[in-house]
């Protein structure tokens, strides 16, 4: 067993209640009403009029109309619930904080309340889970009510819940009178809620628009902390929904020296790249849409035609005419959003040389700055006498591509080529010793931010060939793929 599994193994000990006799959701059973009737007055609404969470802020009660006025309820203004999961501390937790801070800083004169199920919450894991639809429900009640007192436009009520919250969220659409206009799920819960009906999770039907980031979605011991599968109108996977940058072991442990800390950097991801959308907007980050993550590292999925990319968190566009799983990569600390390319480059075999492996770097020279080497990641062979498509990521914008340096990693340069140089010898051991040479000519380039498309030759055109160790230097010409105008993505 890994580091990673004796993590989750204590988180699971509670999760695999879930699995035994007793793991019937309240509202399957007679025993709904009587849960709903108990937890009556535990779930408070804190409307937020301070940063500080801190401060005690003031509590919206279903049925007490003076609390209204006292607390400044705006009808008119966005209003936003924050919903948090399940918890082991029983306190707000930092992200809460982060959150509500970014955003009552991007909609000052919105409606922001804490919902505070937090009793119901620090338990084990299956009985918050038995709890979600109750608190479901008591919200949908509390917007009910908002509706009757003061005609609340629901078009305007927007549910972020996280974890455990996004089933929360996804309750309260359902039974609410009228559609939600908006609920975002933060890596939705996965155990007891992967592959059960629309009608017992967050699910498309919720919310005139419901959008999801899955952060982690890696199984261990048969469970996934987030749930895999797409449930909203769009479901966003960064980094593929797997490991995320700056939160492996040695990452987390170095920063925190905390086991505990390793499960939340991912499954809290969702929440900071949502704080980032909110506290960026000049830096925002796209996602493509892709069968799936496999396809989106080779590079093939970067297209923003018929509604193929969107903003991700607080940012994302209504996309309702089907569902769509998309891709991007991040960077591993605010701001997360970086610059996506695709590649495409037909490599010639000069010398039949069937063994060749290359290990390729590509360092990119823009307008405002250049790279340093950037390894070309392939989890398949490169192709030889075809064409090859790669993904390409910076974390930095350097302004339109000028020249890309293409190198072959030397023999010597690391284990790996190492190995590979040992493994060819082998192979050809009775043979005159040759070196491989392939040939590329041009590299094709599609930018993902900007959507535009350019072409680059080799510098020097008699200088195609490459070999381990060597470089070729390739520059802007219009050979092949015609340069399209830049079309400005739709924010």
């Amino acid at each position: 067993m890994n580091h990673k599994n004796v993590l989750l193994w204590t988180f699971l000990q509670c999760v695999s209640f879930a699995f035994g006799e007793n793991s019937v959701l309240k509202g399957e059973e007679n025993g709904f009403e009587s849960d709903y009737k108990a937890i009556s007055g535990t779930i408070k609404y804190n409307m937020r009029k301070d940063l500080d969470l801190d401060q005690e802020g003031c509590y919206l009660q279903t049925g007490k109309k003076d609390q209204l006025e006292k607390c400044g309820f705006n009808a008119t203004a966005k209003t936003i619930f924050i919903i948090h999961g399940w918890t082991m501390s029983g306190i707000f937790e930092a992200w809460m904080r982060n959150l509500v801070s970014a955003v009552m800083q991007r909609e000052s004169d919105a409606n922001v309340v804490v919902v505070d199920w937090i009793p119901l919450a620090q338990q084990l894991y299956p009985d918050a889970v038995n709890h979600t639809l109750a608190v479901g429900l008591d919200i949908a009640s509390m917007l009910d009510w908002l509706q009757e007192q003061l005609q609340l436009p629901l078009e305007n009520v927007h549910l972020i819940g996280y974890s455990l919250g996004a089933h929360v969220a996804g309750y309260a659409g359902t039974y609410v009178k009228g559609t939600l206009g908006r609920i975002t799920g933060l890596d939705p819960a996965g155990p007891m809620f992967e592959d059960v009906d629309d009608q017992k999770r967050l699910s498309p039907d919720d919310a005139d628009f419901v959008d999801v980031l899955h952060t982690y979605t890696r199984e261990a011991l048969g469970v996934s902390i987030g749930i895999k599968k797409p449930i909203g109108h769009i479901d966003i996977y960064p980094n593929g929904g797997d490991v995320q940058p700056g939160c492996a072991l040695g990452d987390v442990l170095a920063a925190a020296g905390n086991f505990m800390e390793v499960m939340k950097c991912e499954h809290e991801r969702a929440v900071h790249l949502f704080v980032d959308s909110l506290m960026n907007k000049d830096h925002v980050s796209y996602a493509y849409q892709c069968t799936d993550a496999e396809r989106f590292k080779k590079g093939t999925c970067l297209s923003c035609r018929k509604n193929r990319c969107n903003n991700i968190g607080y940012n994302a566009r209504k996309m309702r005419k089907k569902r769509s799983k998309m891709y991007l990569k991040t960077r591993a600390d605010t701001p997360f959003g970086g610059y996506h390319y695709q590649m495409k480059m037909h490599i010639f075999n000069r010398k039949q040389f069937d063994n060749a492996e290359p290990t390729f770097y590509v360092k990119l020279y823009g307008e405002h700055n250049d790279t340093g080497n950037i390894f070309v990641a392939h989890d398949e062979p490169i192709g030889l006498n075809s064409t090859n498509t790669f993904l390409v990521f910076t974390e930095e914008d350097i302004g339109d591509l000028l020249k890309i340096s293409l190198r072959w990693e030397g023999d010597s340069e690391s284990l790996s080529s190492v190995f590979k140089y040992i493994r060819q010898s082998f192979w050809n051991w009775n043979t005159k010793a040759t070196k491989p040479v392939l040939q590329i000519r041009r590299i094709r380039v599609k930018a993902g931010e900007t959507q535009k498309k350019f072409t680059f030759c080799a510098q020097d055109p008699s200088k195609t060939e490459i070999s381990p160790g060597e470089h070729i230097t390739f520059v802007k010409c219009r050979d092949g793929w015609e340069v399209k105008p830049n079309k400005r993505i739709p924010m």
